[in-house]
């Protein structure tokens, strides 16, 4: 098992919203993203995967393809579906959420990254899932 702490070692930019891939393998990711207020995730979308997003910390505006702006804040779920463009835009706060992707068809390898993977091993070196 891994853990993490997901509002602890939060990173904000001042210019740009933040991406912080927490965990990223084959299977899918898991991304914290941090936003000051007033800064926005232009529209894009995930192609292959749904993007689940939960809401820690703050108040969004969360935009999917109907274009109807969603209010969402702390304990907040949004689905966007493969494929949906979607626009997310902090408040007047800082705004934290994770989002979660299924893997894609492009990632091949068995790589694993992101913070998460890489805490120090407590198992005495051996492997287990």
């Amino acid at each position: 098992m891994k853990t993490t702490q997901l509002l602890e070692g939060l990173e904000f930019h001042d210019k740009n919203p933040y991406a912080d891939p927490l965990f990223v393998d084959k299977q899918g990711r898991i991304i914290r993203f941090t936003l000051r207020p007033g800064q926005h995730i232009i529209a894009h979308d995930a192609p292959h995967s749904p993007f689940y997003v939960v809401v820690l910390k703050g108040q969004g505006v969360f935009v999917g393809d109907d274009g109807r702006e969603q209010r969402l804040g702390p304990n907040s779920l949004a689905i966007f579906d493969p494929g949906e463009m979607h626009t997310i835009r902090a408040l007047d706060e800082d705004l934290v959420f994770v989002g979660f992707l299924h893997g894609t068809p492009l990632k091949t390898t068995d790589d694993v990254g992101g913070k998460i993977s890489r805490r120090a091993d407590t198992t005495g070196g051996k492997q287990h899932e």
